[in-house]
């Protein structure tokens, strides 16, 4: 998922790693830096239309230099957020690195997440533009829930429960409906959906330009 234009990363605001609170982080995560940039698959890709794998193997070199390049790959491409299959991945996995609406940094990553949402007469569904690394340079209204929570596993195979409000309960929704094949253009009418991918095409190649130009700082 696409950094809104009013939100960024600083080092000193209030961070929660895995979920739990810690007194500061850097701007860059430590995964980021020991990543490699990834290729950011595109929609209309199969990888992006299907269900991923869900992942049955923890604590392996693989996994973790996996999680590397996904923050960095993020990051490079200004991003809230990334799912595997969006690195050409079959896995049910994202990293995230994610402001919610009160100010709070959510930076971690989630295996085989389950969501779980409020009950149609308790949830309050929110109007806001949502972007997609895989959509590179669209932006459309999307209605998502103001709460979810989801509950998977570490890369390690501990267990996890993460709870998002706001912004970030967007990208915690947002970045599962990936695993499961889909994209925020399948929550469009044909007509938004149209519209979405006449944005796309306008403007990728100035976005893959400020990609590249963003890894060349970075050494990739």
């Amino acid at each position: 998922m696409s950094v809104r234009h009013d939100q960024s990363r600083p080092v000193d605001r209030r961070v929660r790693v895995q979920g739990q609170p810690v007194d500061s982080y850097p701007a860059l995560p430590p995964e980021a830096e020991r990543g490699s940039m990834r290729r950011v698959t595109v929609v209309g890709e199969e990888i992006l239309s299907r269900p991923c794998r869900e992942l049955a193997e923890f604590g392996t070199p693989e996994l973790s230099a996996l999680i590397d390049d996904m923050f960095l790959t993020m990051y490079v491409a200004d991003g809230a957020g990334l799912a595997a299959n969006q690195v050409g991945v079959d896995l049910r996995l994202f990293v995230y690195d994610c402001p919610d609406d009160n100010g709070i940094r959510h930076v971690g990553h989630i295996i085989n997440p389950i969501l779980e949402l409020p009950t149609p007469g308790s949830r309050r569904l929110v109007d806001e533009l949502e972007g997609c690394l895989s959509v590179p340079g669209a932006a459309m209204t999307v209605a998502r829930t103001d709460h979810a929570v989801a509950r998977g596993l570490d890369q390690d195979g501990n267990p996890l429960v993460i709870e998002g409000t706001g912004y970030f309960a967007r990208c915690l929704q947002h970045e599962t409906d990936h695993l499961f094949g889909h994209t925020y253009l399948d929550r469009l009418s044909k007509r938004d959906r149209k519209d979405a991918l006449r944005q796309m095409e306008d403007r990728r190649e100035d976005v893959f330009a400020h990609r590249a130009t963003k890894a060349a700082r970075l050494g990739q």
